[in-house]
């Protein structure tokens, strides 16, 4: 006999609460990128306001991986939701282009103005993304852009943790509870060195190479003619085997990295943020139309 899980009361209520919010939005545009925190958010909007009033839109463009888009619409349609892609052009800005530590910023105003004109063209009352209550301790650029565009964080506004996203993705049956963040390819490049699509490709193709490897959660980082490659410690024996070794080493020359190294400190989202001292950068996190936090 199978028994059921109990969810824990605080999750519950924050799950509640998360309903309650995109109840009182009418009609929402989600930002999509079909990873777990959009994912979850698309299948209760779509729960609560029923398909005809949500519609996912994924932003594209050379900085997403081709994985991702493909993956996208498929999830859509299997959460029931409209699904389409809307083409950005972050790479006509030179402040994107030249990658500040901000550079996200600019990446999210670009996709935020795009679909502020999306939902005044359809009739749709908010948009909505996926930043959830652990993205607002990180250093998140696009939070600036979601408040000036007055994008609705509901995740966030409910206190939902990563980990009660995912206990909630399991709940609904979703297929990303435990997919891997997937940032886009530009958080791969160091800060300060420019962005090209030419180097997002490689990016992808050398992440890809560890993929096939078995290695599903990793990165890539990118510092000009050196790949440092984080992976999490149990797989340093298999990447530090000769074998294996040469192998990776050849095939990330092949793409035109000169050297090739494993970060002892394994694998850790967001280590590019690691040289930004960046307490006071992000302002605190409120909902539109809340009041200020004093």
């Amino acid at each position: 006999m199978t028994m059921a899980v109990e969810s824990p009361p605080d999750l519950d209520a924050k799950y509640r609460r998360l309903r309650e919010i995109v109840q009182s939005l009418d009609s929402v545009v989600v930002a999509f990128s079909g990873g777990v925190d959009s994912a979850l958010m698309l299948q209760v909007a779509a729960d609560v306001l029923g398909p005809g009033r949500v519609v996912a839109v994924t932003g594209r463009s050379a900085s997403v991986p081709d994985r991702d888009l493909t993956d996208a619409p498929e999830l859509a349609r299997m959460i029931g939701a409209e699904h389409i892609f809307l083409d950005t052009d972050e790479f006509t800005n030179e402040n994107y282009l030249s990658n500040p530590t901000n550079r996200c910023y600019f990446c999210k105003t670009t996709l935020y103005t795009h679909l502020r004109s999306f939902i005044t063209e359809r009739g749709f009352k908010a948009i909505v993304n996926g930043i959830n209550a652990d993205d607002l301790g990180d250093f998140r650029p696009g939070i600036q852009a979601a408040g000036e565009f007055e994008v609705r964080s509901p995740l966030a506004e409910a206190g939902l943790t990563k980990a009660d996203v995912r206990a909630l993705s399991r709940r609904a049956g979703l297929p990303t509870a435990d997919k891997p963040a997937s940032p886009c390819l530009s958080s791969r490049v160091q800060y300060g060195e420019r962005i090209t699509p030419e180097k997002l490709r490689r990016i992808e193709a050398a992440e890809s190479f560890l993929h096939e490897l078995g290695i599903t959660h990793c990165r890539v980082r990118h510092h000009d003619t050196i790949a440092r490659i984080e992976v999490p410690p149990q797989f340093f024996a298999l990447l530090t085997r000769d074998d294996v070794a040469a192998r990776v080493d050849s095939h990330f020359r092949s793409l035109g990295y000169q050297y090739v190294t494993l970060d002892l400190r394994g694998f850790r989202s967001g280590s590019m943020n690691e040289v930004i001292a960046f307490g006071a950068v992000q302002p605190p996190f409120r909902a539109p139309g809340a009041s200020p936090v004093s």
